[in-house]
């Protein structure tokens, strides 16, 4: 009993073995070997060359000095001299090839080694080992490892049943020389193709990680902007609350249901100021040593967000940068929601902080558009005459700039000017409630 559960357990194994080997081996899917990325289609045609070589090398070996007819020799030298060429696109299949031509003409020499092939280099001979060889490598390049190592295995099989069992009375072996050499073919393949597996995860991880901190850089400008939001939406809130309060004292004998729904208007009013409040300080807990920037220099997380009013402390501050800057203010000033002189603000700020940091002796000019419908914002510079330094940022100068736009429903256009220099345009409407959250960007992301 317990032999015949020994003999079952080895019979199961056995069928497993056999189930692997037939998964991996018993196929001709085509997996054609690509062009080098350096050398491009010159590895092919060494391969061209390398069959064209042991064909005739191999039929002058098997004519010469084994005394094999041409009926015989020209199968066997094709074979494997095409086995090679086969192996560039169906390498399991040319290995195959290779093998059967192999013992082809092992069994073809066998009966001369006794006369006129008496000292002849069997069971490989040199035309062979060279085309399988080359075989074997490309398998070893193309299929999984453990594939690789199961057509070694069998090669190394093949050529000891060959010459261990069968063997002859008088011949060169050539067996353990082309074992040892299709063992090193192997490890190359099997190396090579690590390798390059590895450098193609690389790049697909570089990718994802460029991908990832895209959207990160994009989700932190977000949160930024909307902690800089926060105070012109809690300025507005305040005045809802204060005039909900007042308004009864303006009205002589208010009713009960006037007062009712003041007192409700109120409460709302602090209610959203609360939760305004709230989301600002989970914000900030997010970043609490990132500080509102204001031209290179931190201000206060609390300290009142800038507007228009402040650009010409904006432009003095950056002309003691050593930038020299001008301003020019067109149409009618007329008053513009918070909002909108906020992301002006910052648009401008940007926009020449990227002329210190990028263009090095260029010169900025700023322009200002007062529209019927909203505000135009340019700013522009000169060639650079220097170059410029190594920058630490992240490269994302754009990105917040194109948010703040988008998030007013207006509109952003940066590029490059004939002249070298480059200019940076926006047009955001004075109604501030057509703006709508603007999508992750699509095109990347460049500062001038």
């Amino acid at each position: 009993m317990v032999e015949s559960g020994v003999v079952r357990v080895v019979i199961s194994r056995l069928r497993r073995i056999w189930g692997v080997l037939r998964e991996d081996l018993g196929t001709v899917r085509a997996d054609p070997l690509p062009p080098s990325v350096q050398l491009r289609w010159l590895p092919h045609g060494m391969l061209c060359l390398a069959a064209f070589g042991t064909f005739f090398g191999g039929m002058t070996q098997l004519h010469d000095h084994a005394s094999v007819v041409a009926g015989y020799g020209v199968p066997i030298a094709l074979g494997q001299s095409g086995a090679v060429l086969v192996a560039m696109r169906r390498p399991l299949a040319a290995w195959w090839i290779s093998l059967a031509a192999t013992v082809l003409g092992a069994v073809v020499v066998h009966p001369m080694l006794y006369g006129p092939a008496a000292g002849f280099q069997w069971p490989w001979t040199v035309s062979g080992i060279i085309s399988h060889l080359l075989v074997l490598l490309l398998v070893a390049l193309r299929v999984p490892t453990r594939v690789a190592v199961e057509t070694l295995a069998l090669t190394a099989l093949v050529t000891y049943l060959l010459q261990g069992v069968w063997g002859g009375p008088d011949y060169d072996s050539t067996g353990m020389v082309a074992v040892v050499l299709f063992a090193t073919a192997v490890l190359l393949g099997i190396a090579l193709r690590d390798r390059r597996e590895a450098r193609m995860e690389l790049r697909q991880q570089t990718t994802l990680t460029a991908e990832e901190r895209a959207r990160r850089t994009l989700l932190e400008e977000r949160s930024r902007i909307a902690r800089e939001l926060h105070d012109v939406v809690a300025h507005h809130m305040s005045v809802i609350s204060i005039q909900a309060q007042v308004a009864p004292h303006l009205v002589e004998n208010p009713s009960d249901e006037l007062r009712e729904n003041l007192a409700g208007i109120r409460q709302n009013a602090l209610d959203a100021l609360t939760e305004l409040r709230r989301v600002l300080g989970v914000l900030r807990s997010e970043h609490p040593d990132s500080p509102v920037y204001e031209n290179g220099s931190g201000t206060a997380p609390h300290a009142p967000q800038p507007t228009l009013d402040r650009l010409e402390a904006l432009v003095e501050n950056t002309r003691a940068a050593g930038l020299t800057v001008t301003t020019e203010v067109t149409g009618e000033r007329r008053s513009l929601p918070p909002g909108v002189e906020l992301s002006a603000y910052r648009i401008v700020q940007e926009a020449l902080s990227n002329v210190l940091r990028h263009a090095p002796g260029a010169t900025a000019h700023v322009v200002l558009t007062h529209e019927p419908h909203g505000l135009g914002v340019e700013v522009t510079n000169t060639r650079p005459t220097g170059e410029a330094s190594p920058s630490a940022g992240a490269g994302h100068g754009l990105l917040g700039m194109r948010e703040r736009a988008a998030m007013l429903g207006g509109s952003l256009t940066a590029r490059p000017r004939s002249d070298g220099g480059y200019r940076v345009t926006a047009r955001l409407p004075a109604d501030s409630r057509t703006g709508t959250a603007a999508p992750p960007p699509q095109r990347k992301d460049d500062t001038p």
